[in-house]
């Protein structure tokens, strides 16, 4: 036998064998941070994957197929105008309230059909970022200059972050850009405005699927949380009228989903995500069975899910082992953090910068998190570094951003955002304390 050629294998084999060996099973604090992986994981599965992920599939499939590459790259290519391309990217996330894993078939399906890498990298912040009720969520219970703090960080660093993966990779993006060049005008197959309720039927699923309950019971954002169920109804039968009207959809398979749908909705009127589930079964069906274009769509769908999904459940699990859930502690200790992250020192606003861009924050949790950790003793500069470094990156959404950019521009990416979260929090403490 050849050692030269096996030691690897054997080094790995031995790594594994001392791992299992020296399982700290029935130390209590592993044991709870394998119980905190499971819950946050579970928790995942249902709240995010079904209402976030899967209208986020449906999206990027979309864009894959219904929207040409040489349209992408005219509005957010390397050569598009700056203002035009940066302004469209810095601004999305007012209308997709989405976290830091939802963006990413979305950030993919652009990417891939020729965006330019820094208008690309601005959407993928401001995405998750840029949330017009978690501002407004931010300065009603942080009080107002930290909401304002926010916004304008959050809008500002979207621009800067993208210019900044432009610049540090402009040798790429100028090859691209003669690609760009040389792709024909592109040929439409129906007119604009037909694609843009198209997508825009299915953003509002997206969006109002998953509006967040504010924490006050009147107003214009609770009353929108109370029909949010209603609005993503409606926004279904626009979709579904859509498909069979200009997609060619048969429109009694269309007629048969929604039936089903609402007799799950009136026979379980308290568990509005059966009727959802089986609204996407039904389009997945008729999708997949529709002519050659539908099928090219769920195709693309399905591309993109099997892609992400996996990575992404293994990120959350790790993500709840090490950090656990708000309320809960995985195998670092919480008061730890909350000692570390006291003041407005550079380590400070550093290692909340660092514990922000690791952890999951679902869509308005970041708010209530940060007004416990305020409350321990956390520096109102470290706490607006988590809070412009946290709801953009997680650990999962590390893990497929790798798979898509590769590891210089992942690393690049996530280093830019924890050095400008670091950066704004220290100059927004001095000025705060």
């Amino acid at each position: 036998m050849n050692w030269k050629k096996e030691w690897k294998a054997f080094a790995v084999i031995a790594a594994a064998f001392l791992a299992c060996f020296y399982l700290p099973v029935g130390w209590p604090r592993f044991d709870n941070a394998v119980v905190e992986a499971l819950h946050l994981v579970k928790w995942y599965a249902r709240e995010h994957v079904l209402l976030c992920l899967v209208p986020a599939f449906f999206i990027a499939g979309a864009i894959a197929v219904f929207i040409s590459q040489a349209s992408v790259m005219k509005y957010l290519g390397a050569n598009a105008p700056k203002v035009l391309a940066y302004g469209v990217a810095s601004v999305s996330g007012t209308v997709l309230a989405v976290c830091s894993c939802t963006v990413l078939p979305l950030f993919m399906g652009i990417y891939r059909m020729g965006a330019g890498l820094g208008p690309a990298t601005a959407f993928l912040y401001s995405g998750p970022a840029i949330n017009v009720l978690a501002i407004v969520l931010t300065a009603r219970i942080l009080g107002p200059q930290m909401g304002i703090a926010r916004a304008v960080g959050a809008v500002a660093f979207s621009v800067v972050i993208g210019l900044l993966m432009h610049l540090i990779f402009r040798k790429e993006e100028l090859d691209k850009s003669k690609v760009a060049a040389s792709l024909p005008e592109a040929k439409a197959d129906r007119p604009l405005w037909q694609n843009t309720l198209y997508f825009a039927a299915m953003a509002a699923i997206l969006v109002f699927a998953n509006w967040g309950k504010p924490e006050q019971t009147t107003g214009f954002w609770y009353v929108m949380y109370a029909w949010k169920w209603t609005f993503t109804g409606c926004s279904a039968v626009a979709l579904g009228l859509i498909l069979v009207a200009w997609f060619k959809a048969s429109w009694w398979k269309m007629l048969l989903t929604a039936m089903a749908v609402g007799a799950s909705a009136l026979l379980v009127p308290q568990a509005p995500m059966l009727p959802f589930a089986v609204g996407v079964l039904g389009l997945s069906i008729i999708a997949n069975t529709n002519g050659e274009e539908l099928q090219s769509w769920f195709s693309g769908t399905w591309s993109f899910a099997k892609q992400i999904l996996p990575l992404l459940l293994l990120g959350v699990i790790a993500a709840g082992f090490l950090l656990g859930r708000p309320g809960g502690e995985g195998v670092i200790p919480s008061h730890w953090i909350v000692q570390l992250v006291g003041g407005n020192s550079l380590w400070a606003n550093l290692f909340a910068s660092v514990v922000g861009a690791f952890m999951y924050f679902a869509t308005l949790t970041e708010v209530p998190i940060l007004q416990g950790l305020i409350g321990s003793g956390m520096g109102q500069g470290p706490a607006l570094a988590l809070l412009l470094a946290g709801p953009a990156l997680s650990l999962p959404s590390m893990i497929v951003l790798r798979n898509i950019l590769g590891t210089k521009k992942t690393a690049a990416y996530v280093s830019l955002v924890i050095v400008m979260a670091t950066a704004t929090g220290m100059a927004y403490g001095a000025l705060a304390g």
